[in-house]
């Protein structure tokens, strides 16, 4: 008796030295991988991709982020809350191969005061230039000299404008936010047991530095 295996309802192939049994197996399916070069999905939803850009003009841009995207910002770039955010501009082909952006950008902020860390609430108003080039050199190789201009960005075969804006919004940002009302107090320090010394205690040491600098540079009879 054939072992089970060979009872299965395979077809059978005439062959010069007889009968063989026929595998009909589908060949195994391959699925053709994308190369990041040349794959058209974008990086983020709101990217636009170069190509598609306008060549002969204008591309006009303008973000008005609702109210949880705004929330969702504040907390990206660590501030209490950022109550209003528009930007306007375009995309212009710049050169043979390079792109610019010109844009403003209106916006609400709200932060704590570094003195006090009451809120303080800035109105910030920015013009904002970008421009990407496409022979760009790496700012991180020690052999290229870091350019003097900080709007130009290397050229991709995408162009964020909501990145762009949250960059601006980031740098125009008030380093020290302080209420109206806020004022710095003195601090001093001192070894236990030793008085510390105020400003008003060390002016006259000043004053003895100021003379002593101004003897030396008296010149000897």
């Amino acid at each position: 008796m054939l072992p089970s295996v060979f009872l299965l309802p395979c077809p059978l192939v005439d062959g010069v030295s007889g009968f063989y049994l026929a595998y009909t197996m589908d060949a195994p399916r391959f699925k053709k991988r994308k190369h990041k070069i040349m794959s058209r999905q974008a990086p983020t939803a709101t990217s636009m991709r170069v190509s598609e850009l306008s060549q002969s003009g204008k591309t006009p841009i303008e973000l008005r982020p609702t109210k949880a995207e705004l929330a969702t910002i504040a907390q990206e770039i660590k501030i209490t809350d950022l109550r209003k955010l528009v930007f306007t501009g375009s995309l212009s082909p710049h050169g043979k191969s390079d792109w610019e952006l010109n844009g403003h950008l209106g916006a609400t902020v709200v932060q704590p005061c570094v003195v006090t860390l009451v809120p303080v609430t800035t109105r910030i108003e920015v013009d904002v230039l970008r421009r990407f080039i496409r022979e760009y050199d790496d700012p991180d190789d020690p052999e290229v000299q870091m350019p003097e201009d900080d709007t130009t960005e290397v050229l991709g075969a995408w162009i964020d404008p909501v990145a762009v804006m949250t960059e601006a919004l980031t740098l125009a940002l008030p380093e020290y936010p302080r209420a109206a009302d806020a004022a710095l107090s003195a601090t001093q320090f001192a070894e236990p047991g030793v008085t510390p010394m105020t400003d008003e205690d060390a002016r006259p040491f000043a004053g003895l530095a100021a003379l002593k600098d101004a003897l030396e540079k008296k010149p000897k009879d």
